[in-house]
C-alpha cells in the first residue's frame, strides 16, 4: 500500500499577498510544493491530491500537472469553496472567509481510500517528516482511528517577520496526543509587552495573543504544522463534527469561525474513538508566511542543494 498526500493549497495567501503556492523559490524555479512532493515520492507516497479553488484552477493545473513530476506519482485535483456545505446548511450572509483546514481535507473524500497525510502548501517540512509519517501510515493500513502527526519544536517554526498560527500540543507518556489548541498569533516579541496576567513579558519571549492579550509559551513546546496522518474513516468522522460545528448559532454568527484540523482531532481524541500518535522531528520549519520570509527560504533551499540533499533541478 502506498499512502496518499493531500496538499492544502486553496488559501490565497492573504498575508503573503499572492498565490504563494506557485512562487518559485528553488534554483530552477521550484515551489515549496515541489520539494514536498519530491520528499513524499522518496518516502513512498503514491498519489498527490491538491485541494485548490476554481478561481485559480487553470494556472495551478498548468504548473502542477502529473507530467511535471515525470509520472512518478498520480495527481488529483479537488476544490474547496465557501458554499460546499452539507445538505441543509447555507453560507451565512456576509461570510467570505473559507471554513478552515479540516473543511479543506473533507473535499478529498471521493478520491482517497487509503491512509493519507495532510500538509500545508507553503510549509517546508523536511525529508524526515515524510519518511516517519509514511512508515506509520503503512503500518495502520486497513485499521480505523489510527491517526498521527509530526511534531516540531515551536522555536523551530517561527517567522522573523510576524506572528504565525500553530497547534500547541500536549503529549502523554505513550507518545499520544492528549490535546491540541490552535494558537493563531504566536511570535517572538520584539519589544517588552504587558502580559494578560499584568506582568511584563521581555523582548525575546515567545508568546501568543488572544482576545485577552499576550500569554507566554515555552519555545520548546511541541507544535503541529498541519503535517497529519489519517486513516480514511477520518472523512466520515469529520462530516459528523462539521455538521455539529455548523449547527452552533455562535459559529454561524461569527464570520471568522473556522473548522480547523486541531478542533476536529481534539474532539475525536476526547471521545475516545481514536488515538493520535505524535511522531517527533527535530527539523527546522521554514516557509513563506510573509513576503519577507522569501529571501531566507530561497537561501535555505540553496544551502540544501549545495549540500547535496536535493538536486539543482528536481524534475530534470
Amino acid at each position: 500500500m502506498k499512502p496518499t498526500l493531500v496538499v492544502l493549497a486553496a488559501g490565497m495567501g492573504s498575508r503573503y499577498g499572492s498565490l504563494k503556492q506557485m512562487d518559485g523559490v528553488g534554483p530552477s524555479g521550484e515551489a515549496i510544493i515541489d520539494y514536498s512532493i519530491y520528499d513524499a515520492i522518496r518516502a513512498g507516497f503514491g498519489k498527490v491530491v491538491f485541494v485548490i479553488r476554481h478561481a485559480f484552477e487553470k494556472e495551478f493545473r498548468e504548473i502542477f500537472s502529473a507530467e511535471r513530476f515525470g509520472g512518478k506519482v498520480k495527481v488529483e485535483f479537488v476544490f474547496q469553496e465557501l458554499d460546499y456545505l452539507p445538505e441543509g446548511f447555507k453560507v451565512p450572509e456576509g461570510r467570505v472567509k473559507p471554513w478552515g483546514t479540516n473543511h479543506a481535507v473533507m473535499m478529498a473524500k471521493d478520491v482517497v481510500n487509503e491512509p493519507f497525510a495532510v500538509i500545508n502548501s507553503d510549509d517546508f517540512y523536511g525529508r524526515e517528516g515524510y519518511e516517519v509519517l509514511a512508515d506509520y501510515l503503512r503500518s495502520v493500513d486497513g485499521q480505523k482511528g489510527k491517526y498521527s502527526m509530526v511534531g516540531y519544536n515551536l522555536k523551530n517554526t517561527l517567522s522573523e517577520f510576524g506572528s504565525v498560527s500553530r497547534g500547541e500540543c500536549s503529549v502523554n507518556a505513550k507518545g499520544n496526543l492528549v490535546s491540541i489548541v490552535e494558537r493563531t498569533a504566536i511570535e517572538r516579541l520584539k519589544e517588552d509587552v504587558t502580559c494578560a496576567c499584568g506582568k511584563t513579558l521581555k523582548a525575546g519571549t515567545v508568546a501568543y495573543k488572544d482576545t485577552e492579550g499576550f500569554h507566554p509559551i515555552d519555545e520548546n513546546t511541541p507544535v503541529s504544522m498541519n503535517l497529519f496522518g489519517f486513516t480514511p474513516d477520518f472523512f466520515e468522522e469529520s462530516e459528523i463534527l462539521f455538521k455539529k460545528f455548523l449547527s452552533d448559532p455562535a459559529v454561524m454568527a461569527n464570520p471568522k469561525a473556522e473548522f480547523f484540523i486541531p478542533l476536529c482531532a481534539n474532539q475525536l481524541i476526547n471521545s475516545g474513538k481514536v488515538e493520535l500518535k505524535v511522531l517527533n522531528s527535530a527539523a527546522k520549519w521554514f516557509g513563506v508566511t510573509y513576503k519577507e520570509d522569501r529571501p531566507d527560504t530561497v537561501a535555505k533551499i540553496q544551502a540544501l542543494v549545495d549540500a547535496g540533499v536535493y538536486p539543482a533541478n528536481l524534475w530534470k
